[in-house]
Formats: structure tokens, sequence, C-alpha cells
């Protein structure tokens, strides 16, 4: 008689438990052998590194099951794309509406706006067409002048090897002209992509009033004290004007929205149950008048409307003006902290690598972001390690709870910057709190989901430490109200505030009156406990084996 051998017997064991789970989650099919030419399965997970934290472990038996299902899964991208889709992933931090919105998208809005490409730059005008400017809407019988300009507006096919950081920016401004006319249509894409991500609420950057901040910055001008600038600026109701005309914009959009996604009508679309909530963007390139403009509008703003939660500093890090004026950005932030208490604050910083700019300009981006404009989320964040004393500024963002937006993608295609030579490792050893998030996905041709699925294969992680990712983005976002969770659930996990600790979604027991009162009181508890009710379901639909 054969003699069994133990492991093989176990592996058998593990897929004749698994095969029910997977078939009742929809995943079955894909379990059968890959067909020729399929690509190799990708490497293991590759173990933590010297020094992290022990890895998340699972803390309930769905929980278990749910992890054992993941690693089955690893060594098929197709498998592993269907789990993360379907997998709750929270609220989404760092996206620019204007680069989040598919390409295909925007070539069909040129098309129905009438717009032209001047053919030589691939760059979107404004009619009449004519010798070297074509009609966009040619785009929709020529297929060769699509695929050129979803090359030309997006990331799609770019060589390795060539100026990511330099053709990712110039996207923008070859499709600017499209996406200035529709912004509550982009708005009923972007939120319908992240429901069907499995996303509840959304947090998206764009720039309000415009031009009449650049105009009111040209007419004040330049003044090195700020408090009497800021006066200059309030006088005569010259700021609360520009506040005004941004709501008003709100309005108009939101409008577009709802009738883009058919909100209030028998066949509402999936972006209509999406909390959405508006960053207003500050362009650092420009005049340190304009910077500081855009910068009171968008606070003013966050304290006088729920719809707009924060400012945060666009364009690159890496361009002359923003360099030359980064910390006397950081002392405009913490000025206006002082008048306007209320408004939240998170950052672009340290989205720099060596080669791109002097080594002096790396020493410092990050920790004066943290420690003088005392921002509370901090974007990219690539560069910490080349930062001096990078490890107190960590341990800072740790303490204080300042979480760290990261989008993959975005990192290796403007920076080249993934896998360890990637801080996100360094921020998790050091406690920092971290979320996914997608960046500019339309231009990145990505989803949250793919960003999840890369944070799986590359850093090994499983899905309890995947919930917990996903968790955050809830935690940290800028929604009112007390959180679900009590104390510093990076550091502590999430625990349950006591009213609420023993009627989680999925443990069978309803809330009591004082839990049901934390729910109807806050906005953001209240998200929370949908989002884990929605974990509960995902879990529940890999059954335990009978």
């Amino acid at each position: 008689m054969w003699a069994v051998n133990p492991l093989l017997h176990a592996a058998r064991r593990r897929r004749a438990l698994l095969v029910p789970a997977l078939a009742a989650a929809g995943l079955l099919p894909l379990l059968s052998p890959p067909p020729a030419g399929a690509q190799p399965a990708p490497p293991a997970p590759r173990p933590a590194a010297p020094g992290a934290p022990a890895p998340a472990t699972p803390r309930t038996a769905a929980e278990a099951r749910t992890d054992a299902v993941l690693q089955h899964l690893r060594r098929d991208p197709r498998l592993l794309r269907g789990f993360f889709t379907r997998m709750p992933k929270g609220g989404e931090l760092h996206n620019h509406l204007s680069g989040a919105v598919s390409t295909e998208y925007l070539i069909r809005l040129a098309g129905d706006d009438g717009l032209c490409v001047d053919t030589a730059t691939m760059t979107a005008v404004a009619p009449p067409c004519g010798p070297g400017r074509r009609p966009a809407a040619d785009a929709r019988t020529d297929r060769a002048f699509h695929d050129a300009l979803v090359r030309a507006w997006s990331m799609q096919d770019f060589p390795p090897g060539g100026n990511g950081h330099d053709h990712f920016f110039a996207t923008f401004g070859k499709f600017g002209e499209v996406t200035w006319r529709h912004p509550g249509k982009l708005l009923a894409e972007v939120a319908g992509t992240a429901a069907a991500q499995n996303q509840s609420y959304l947090e998206t950057m764009a720039t309000p009033a415009s031009e009449g901040a650049k105009k009111l910055a040209a007419e004040v001008g330049w003044d090195a004290d700020l408090a009497r600038l800021h006066r200059r600026l309030a006088a005569g109701g010259r700021l609360d004007a520009l506040v005004a005309e941004a709501r008003g914009e709100a309005d108009r959009t939101g409008a577009e929205f709802r009738a883009e996604a058919r909100c209030g009508t028998d066949r509402p679309g999936a972006a209509c149950g999406m909390t959405v909530r508006w960053i207003s963007q500050v362009s650092r390139g420009s005049a340190p008048e304009r910077v500081f403009t855009q910068m009171a509008l968008g606070m003013r703003l966050a304290e006088r409307d729920s719809r707009f939660v924060a400012v945060n500093l666009v364009q690159p890090e890496d361009g002359e003006r923003a360099l030359a004026d980064y910390r006397l950005h950081m002392r405009m932030l913490k000025y206006l902290r002082g008048v306007y208490p209320k408004a939240h604050v998170t950052l672009h910083a340290g989205e720099l690598w060596p080669g791109l700019v002097k080594p002096a300009d790396l020493a410092f981006h990050i920790k004066e972001a943290v420690t003088v404009a005392r921002a509370e989320r901090i974007g990219h964040g690539v560069g910490l390690r080349h930062e001096n004393d990078w490890r107190g500024t960590a341990r800072t963002m740790a303490a204080r709870e300042i979480a760290v937006e990261v989008p993959f993608t975005s990192n290796a295609q403007i920076l080249g910057v993934k896998g360890d030579d990637h801080p996100f490792s360094a921020y998790r050893e050091h406690g920092v709190p971290v979320v996914l998030a997608t960046d500019d996905p339309g231009v990145s041709r990505i989803d949250i989901s793919h960003e999840y699925q890369y944070a799986a294969t590359t850093y090994g992680l499983g899905y309890p430490a995947l919930k917990d990712l996903a968790r955050a983005s809830l935690e940290y976002a800028f929604l009112p109200g007390r959180s679900l969770w009590r104390g510093n659930p990076t550091a502590e996990g999430y625990r349950p505030e006591a009213a609420c600790r023993d009627a989680l979604p999925g443990s069978g027991r309803p809330a009591g009156a004082e839990c049901r009162r934390l729910l109807e009181a806050s906005p953001k508890a209240a998200l929370q406990w949908r989002q884990e009710a929605a974990f509960a379901a995902f879990e529940r639909s890999f059954p335990a084996p009978r």
C-alpha cells in the first residue's frame, strides 16, 4: 500500500473545503486549469520584512474562511481580481475629479459637445474645426483615431522607460477643454465607478470659483503680512462673494449629477447611494497671492458648506515655483488654520524621488506638511525615507494619527517607485495609518480593486490586514461625528465603542438603544456601520463547509 503524503493530503483537503465556498461566491468557474498560453502564476507573497509588525490574524471564523479563500486564489490573478472587486473597500480619499474619469467617457463628451482635436498635439480645443483640427466625434467611427486619443489622454500603452512623469501631467492639458464643461456628469461617472467597486464614500478634488479667485488675487496683489493680506481679501465682502460663487457652482454640479445618475427616479444609478464631499484644490504652481486666495476660499468654504471638507495643494510638487515657495505655502496654511480651525487640510507632500529634484528639496517636505501646516493626511509621501529624521516624522504621524494616502499605480507611473522602494511598509512598521487610493484612475487606467490586489500580491497582506486598510479609509475620512471605533485603531486594532461592542453586523445581535443613538448622531459611525454590514455579507458568501 502506498504511503499517503501528509502535505498532499492537507492540500487536497483545503481544496475540498474551499470548493463549496468558491462556488457560492461565484468564483468556482475560474478554478479550472488556465488555457494554453496563459501567463505564469505570480510568485508567492514574500515574508514580512524584518522588524515589521506581526501580520493581522483572523479575528472570527468568517474572517478565517475568507482569508483561506484569498490564500487559495493568490496564484490566479483572474480569481484574485474577482475577490477584490467584490470586497467592500470603504472610501476613496485621494481622487482628482478630472483625472478620475475614464478616457473613453471624456472622448464621448468631447464628441457630444462638438469639440475639435488639434492633431499635432492631440489636445481638445473649442470649435470650429478645420485644417489641423479634427472633430472629436470622428473617434466614434475611426478606431485608430480613438485609440490615439486614449494613448494621448492617459497612460495607456505608455512605453517602459519613457518619461511617465511628464506624460502623466501633460494629459490634463490635453483633455482640459472637456472636463470643465460638465463637472456633474464627470462626478456621476466617477461616483458610479466607485459604487461598482463596492465603495460608499468619495472625497474628490476640484477647483472652486477658479476664475473669480484668480481675478481677486490679481486685484489684491501680494503682501507678506498674511493677516493683512487676508483682511484685504475679505474687505468689502469680496471673499464671501467668492464663497457664494463656489456654492452656486456646487449647486449646478449637484443638479447635473443627479440628472445624469437618475437620482430621485424609479431607476436611480449606483452613484446616488454614494456620500460625496469636495476637497478644494490649490494650484501650488501659481503666484503667492493666488495660492493664498485659493487656500482662504477653500477653508472658508469648508466652514460654511458641509459639501466642502478640506483644501489640498495640487500640481507637480517638483515644479520650479512649487519648490521655491514650499515653505511659504506651509506658513500660509499655518496662519489660515488659526483663522479657520474647523477646516481640514490634506496635502500632497513627498511626491518626489532622487533625480527628480535636488537632494536639499527631498529633505523636508513631509515633515513641514506635518509640523508646520499640521496636515491631517499626507498624499503620496513617497520620499519619506529620503527626508532628514524621517523616522521622527513617521513617529509624529503615528502619534497624531496622520494618515498617508497611497496610490501605488500613480507612484509607479509618475516616479517609477514600486515594490521595496516604496515606503508603504515603512509607514506600516512605524504605526502610521495607511489608506489606499487611486489618485487619477482615469489617467492611470486602473481602479481601487487594482490597488488592493497590488497590495496583497506585492506585500503579502492577508484578508484581515486588507480589511483594516478598507476600514482606515472611513476612519480617516473627513466625515463629521464620532467614530464607531475607540482609541487609535491603527495602533490598538479596530475595537467598537462600548455602546456597539456586542452588536456589530454579523454578530446576530441587534444594536441597543445607545448604539442606535451613536449611529443616528454620527454620519461617520453610520457609514462605518454600513461598511461592517457589507463585510459581514461578503464573508458570508464564503460559507463554512458542512
